[in-house]
């Protein structure tokens, strides 16, 4: 064979490098380490140029010392450079990957709860989701999810989607009955979520971290709010956060049973239209002098209609813990109604560190004062309202709607709405808000309203490790076209207008070069 057909067979060895170039791209992309596939193609690189170099002396010597061989040169030159630049930055971004959010409302973010939650998981301990979707259930939402709990948790956090229908064994080991069910897995311990959102996912976190059963009771029997009630006066919302906080909220009613649970962690006083008992404030003594916690929401006497009756609930808090509930409604003229309170302050506590600014709106509040505490007792303000505001002792201005500050009798503000307290010695806690409607049903997502009354249950429960959740609400988007003209106007120039432009553009650049020669 001469040398001219063995000029005609060499440009084989540049495509036989060309696609084993491809190919070693490939493989690199895909398994990222030097394996033995992509030697073997990296060297078929090598030999298709050697061959070419062979077969193709005159020609090779053509292009390395001809005048397209100069200009090539050049830009052989910025191509090398322009890949090494791309090199660069996309193993800048492998190594310090970040991520950017563009939606209004932050779908893609987890909240700062969630977060909290992820930093708190142990690196010994971690968690593991089996996400069990079969190949006829949408889980791009479920994968973007875990995605972004994976990516934040600092390897704590790993996930794995299995198919149901193809491992059937696995679900059932799972004990999965349902398509689109995600298992969470931590030290032998697992949660169930058949829901993918956010704030599912990291109550189940919650549970698996702070195992074991954390009674809450809620006292009835005095016309308080209840967690079971379905009217106007129900607790629903807030039982259902701490049940997914892994609280078992009941009711105690203390008339019948005259005997407090050994397991509860705290007990709730909300809104009693009722005085308690002093049968009833004996047992509750009793409870807390033996380390127990009450969470008391109290009403101003004259929404109560209790005006002239004795109150031995609020006579124990005085004489053992120093806290005066004063028989007055807090009043602020800058709002309307004017009895609304207003949170403007917060003291320095676990309770409230984590509002970030957030208020608290209580509908009809009575104020608190701190007297002189016993020895043991540390007590600490948690909110208070504005300077604008006051407590009106006027009962009958208020039954009467005719309100106005009186500097000789009334409480001018900044006036306290709850207070927290602990005593060192029994190891009892104590906190005191002065309304109970800012967690009703209607009142409960209201600004910081259910953070303030979760937190404040979470430390008297001695369970300050456990944080609020915040769910989002997805920005609905439609757009609305005006007429059948404004329709038209976005096809033309959407579709036609544009598009004909560059097509334009790049005719006319063509003449014009085509002029030049």
């Amino acid at each position: 064979m001469n040398r001219s057909q063995l000029e005609r067979f060499a440009p084989i060895g540049l495509y036989v490098s060309l696609l084993a170039l491809l190919v070693s791209a490939g493989l690199y992309i895909v398994q990222r380490s030097l394996t033995l596939p992509l030697q073997i193609s990296l060297g078929l690189v090598v030999v298709g140029v050697a061959a070419y170099a062979l077969m193709a002396p005159r020609r090779l010597r053509e292009a390395l010392t001809g005048r397209q061989a100069r200009y090539g040169s050049n830009a052989l030159v910025l191509t090398v450079a322009f890949l090494g630049i791309l090199v660069v930055i996309n193993y800048l971004i492998y190594k310090n990957p970040v991520r950017w959010d563009l939606t209004e409302d932050k779908q893609h973010t987890l909240s700062k709860e969630t977060l909290e939650t992820l930093a708190s998981l142990k690196d010994k301990d971690p968690v593991k989701a089996e996400a069990f979707y079969s190949s006829r259930f949408p889980s791009d939402t479920a994968r973007d999810l875990l995605d972004s709990y994976q990516y934040n948790s600092g390897g704590k956090f790993t996930y794995e989607f299995i198919d149901p229908e193809q491992d059937p064994v696995r679900a059932q080991s799972a004990n999965v009955t349902r398509d689109g069910t995600i298992v969470l897995y931590q030290s032998g311990r697992s949660e169930q979520v058949t829901y993918a959102s956010e704030e599912e996912i990291t109550s189940a976190l919650i549970k698996l971290a702070n195992p074991g059963e954390r009674a809450i009771y809620f006292l009835v029997g005095h016309g308080e709010y209840s967690p079971e009630d379905t009217s106007d006066r129900s607790y629903r919302q807030v039982k259902s956060t701490l049940s997914n906080k892994n609280y078992t909220v009941n009711t105690l009613n203390l008339l019948a049973t005259r005997n407090i649970p050994e397991d509860a962690k705290a007990i709730v006083i909300a809104g009693p239209e009722k005085p308690i008992s002093q049968e009833e404030v004996d047992l509750i003594k009793a409870y807390l002098d033996k380390g127990g916690s009450l969470i008391f929401l109290s009403e101003p006497p004259v929404v109560t209609q209790a005006l002239d009756a004795t109150d031995p609930l609020a006579a124990y808090l005085k004489q053992a813990w120093g806290i005066q509930m004063s028989n007055d409604m807090v009043i602020d003229l800058n709002y309307n109604p004017p009895s609304v309170a207003i949170s403007a302050s917060y003291g320095n506590h676990s309770i409230t560190q984590k509002m970030y600014n957030q208020a608290i709106v209580l509908p009809s509040a009575r104020s608190l004062e701190v007297q002189t505490a016993p020895q043991d007792v540390q007590v600490t303000v948690l909110a208070q309202t504005a300077k604008n505001s006051w407590a009106e002792k006027d009962i009958a201005s208020l039954k009467e709607n005719k309100v106005g500050f009186d500097e000789k009798t009334d409480i001018p503000g900044p006036v306290t709405l709850a207070i927290a307290a602990e005593n060192s010695s029994t190891k009892a806690r104590l906190v005191i808000i002065g309304d109970s409607d800012f967690a009703n049903d209607n009142n409960f997502l209201q600004y910081g309203n259910s953070d303030f009354l979760i937190n404040s249950i979470d430390w008297a429960a001695k369970q300050e490790n456990l944080i609020n959740l915040t769910p989002k609400s997805t920005t609905q988007r439609i757009l609305i076209v005006r007429s059948q003209t404004t329709l038209g106007l976005i096809l033309l120039i959407s579709v036609f207008l544009l598009p004909g432009l560059v097509i334009v553009s790049g005719v006319v650049v063509w003449i014009q070069r085509k002029r030049r020669g």
